[in-house]
């Protein structure tokens, strides 16, 4: 399956060293659960076997690309990369993006030729809805294969109006057998949306589509490809009913806001059902819209007698994407910031920044007068079908400018290779391998400004922004490739930067003092020794089948309780000058207090900025197992006294995915 290996020597060398896991066992624990692979002989990955599992897939696909070309591969050159690739991943200098710790080096890429799986995050649009049949099912169907191997994406509402739904009311009836698949899935939806948008295009009626889900895997079976346990037919057959119901109810009507929204919303929700480890979505909408803006303001949503009669039913999948606004140099924030105070969104996407400007530093470059989108959190530019790897460094687990830049070039390198992975839909190859972008980040900025200042940090970014670029000249020479459209981001990180230690992106901790708790499946072989070793635990109040487990965790330097929201709006703004050609992620928390300060904060920095989003703290809201809880340093200095040595786990089991914010807010499993 893969064509390059490393040497056996080489790689025995790392079994015995312990990984410099951050948090007091989260990174480790983070690590087991979501990223560690069960292998064939039952047990799980360990760190070191990981990180082998992804270097030579890596390898692998340049040296498939190389071979296929006929431009010659060097072994003796190709093996030295690889082994300081390896080394400086093991030491969590830099880290691939949860998607390819998952899946690079698997059948899923390298043998089924799935290479979206490597991928973090996806744009599509729908405003092309309106030319054609296949053209109207195309987003919903990309949205929900993405979904389906942990792809996030981001969508826009340019269809509204498009097309007339209208009910299948031909004699006869339709039944599709869906196979146990990924495909099988996706063909589903097709067939469902078809039989309500073909009588726009076609002028002939449709019939009502019968499914039979019997090939459907039982749930708790495994699912081998991508790992995670089948849920059964249910949550596809919830999917289903409840487009059939809402397109049913819209009947003779053009296709509106809210109903683009809520079927990518409800796809989202039927995906994480199905027990596939996380999705993400983000909505962009038009400014001063009423009916975009509030589309999360469930009480406004009742007013409108949804199809089912409830808000409560709406909010049931809802939370499924970020809602965002895109705004220019003129638009009037007024409306759109009175409801990101309410509960923190819409968020704001500035289209002609990201169109005209590379870093803002730099004079206009327009190149990407094509885009049309991003990612779920905003770090990413995108045009329609277009995906985004996301490489992570961390600056403050470098010894040294040097070292850093030198971790940049393999940092580079990994998220390159992935623009060589083909991926199923031939619209995102071809804008792939026209633009051959990537995302470049760095990550615990907060952790680097702890010991270091920020024209420090200024020169950093600068040197290693042309470091990459000088990269990207080599590199795609010698592939034969495009230089890549745009090469630097600021992820927001989530599990990734638990497993390094350091804090998400740009962002600063919630507090000094606290407990981090996450959920463990029930029947977890982590549970056991995670007791053993101290850690406190209790059933979850939510979920019967699983546990939650209570990390105490110390964050040195200064929290959200210090930072105000000018100098977290400031942070950003210095790191899309000064690194980022894509985009920077950053929600912004602000306190009660700041909350009129919002629109001011906008109205200066939007000339600086690609996308922002805002979060209230609930400084004094609280309840039973939140995941971040503040504590005093004495209780934090009790927890730790309880904890002993962690056991070395290598044992095997599936995971349980864990709901989490990669940005404080983007809901995704």
């Amino acid at each position: 399956m893969l064509i390059f290996k490393l040497s056996e020597s080489f790689v025995e060398k790392y079994r015995y060293i312990s990984p410099e896991f951050g948090f007091n066992g989260l990174g480790m624990v983070t690590y087991y659960r979501t990223y560690s692979r069960l292998k064939e002989d039952g047990t799980k990955e360990a760190w070191y076997e990981t990180v082998r599992r992804v270097v030579e897939g890596a390898y692998s696909i340049q040296k498939e690309h190389i071979l296929l070309n006929e431009l010659g591969w060097n072994d003796l050159k190709a093996n030295a990369s690889a082994e300081e690739m390896y080394d400086r991943m093991f030491k969590m200098k830099f880290l691939p993006p949860g998607r390819m710790l998952w899946a690079l080096g698997t059948e899923l890429v390298h043998t089924k030729k799935i290479g979206q799986a490597l991928f973090n995050c996806a744009f599509v649009s729908t405003s092309s809805i309106s030319s054609s049949l296949e053209n109207s099912l195309k987003p919903f169907a990309f949205m929900m294969d993405m979904s389906m191997v942990g792809v996030g994406v981001g969508f826009d509402v340019k269809g509204a109006g498009g097309i007339v739904i209208q009910s299948p009311v031909a004699k006869g009836k339709l039944f599709y057998q869906v196979p146990d698949s990924r495909e099988g899935w996706v063909e589903s939806l097709r067939i469902l949306l078809r039989s309500f948008f073909s009588m726009h295009f076609t002028g002939i009626a449709s019939s009502q589509v019968c499914f039979d889900y019997s090939l459907i895997r039982k749930s708790g079976e495994p699912i081998k490809g991508f790992g995670g346990k089948s849920s059964g037919p249910i949550p596809l057959m919830e999917l289903h009913q409840s487009i059939n119901n809402m397109l049913s109810g819209a009947d003779g009507q053009p296709i509106g806001i809210t109903n683009i929204v809520d079927i990518m919303n409800l796809i989202g929700q039927c995906v994480v059902a199905g027990n596939v480890r996380r999705t993400a979505q983000i909505a962009l909408g038009p400014a001063s819209n009423d009916e975009y803006e509030k589309l999360k303001d469930y009480q406004w949503n009742a007013e409108k007698q949804d199809y089912e009669g409830s808000m409560a039913y709406r909010a049931s999948f809802g939370w499924t994407s970020n809602n965002s606004i895109v705004a220019d140099m003129e638009t009037d924030l007024t409306g759109a910031v009175a409801q990101t105070i309410k509960n923190g969104e819409p968020g704001y996407i500035f289209m002609d920044n990201i169109r005209a400007y590379s870093r803002m530093c730099a004079p206009p470059d327009h190149k990407d007068i094509k885009a049309e989108g991003t990612n779920p959190c905003g770090e990413q530019t995108l045009e329609s079908f277009e995906l985004c790897c996301l490489v992570e460094t961390f600056p403050s687990r470098a010894s040294s400018l040097e070292d850093f830049l030198r971790t940049l070039k393999f940092a580079y390198l990994l998220g390159k290779t992935a623009t060589l992975a083909t991926t199923t839909w031939p619209e995102s190859n071809r804008v792939q391998k026209r633009n051959r972008r990537i995302g470049t980040s760095v990550s615990g900025i907060s952790n680097f400004l702890e010991t270091q200042n920020l024209e420090t940090l200024r020169k950093w970014l600068v040197s290693g922004y042309q470091v990459i670029q000088n990269w990207d000249i080599i590199y795609s020479s010698w592939l034969c490739v495009p230089k890549s459209i745009k090469t630097t981001s600021v992820k927001p990180s989530g599990t990734v930067s638990l497993l390094a230690g350091v804090n998400p992106g740009v962002h600063y901790p919630e507090f000094t003092y606290y407990i981090r708790r996450i959920r463990i499946a029930v029947d977890s072989y982590l549970l056991p020794v995670l007791k053993s070793s101290g850690f406190e635990m209790e059933p979850d109040m939510v979920d019967s089948s699983s546990w939650v487990v209570s990390f105490p965790i110390y964050n040195p330097g200064r929290n959200l309780d210090e930072v105000t929201i000018w100098e977290q709006v400031a942070l950003s703004a210095f790191l899309q000058k000064y690194w980022s050609d894509n985009q920077v992620s950053s929600t912004v928390s602000f306190k009660s207090e700041e909350a009129d300060q919002i629109k001011a904060v906008l109205d200066f920095y939007r000339y600086d900025l690609k996308s922002i989003s805002f979060l209230p703290r609930l400084e004094k809201f609280a309840y039973a197992q939140m995941p971040y809880e503040a504590i005093t340093k004495d209780k934090f200095q009790e927890l730790l006294g309880k904890i002993g040595q962690s056991a070395h786990i290598d044992l095997g089991e599936d995971v349980l995915g864990d709901r989490y914010c990669t940005n404080d807010q983007c809901m995704v499993v």
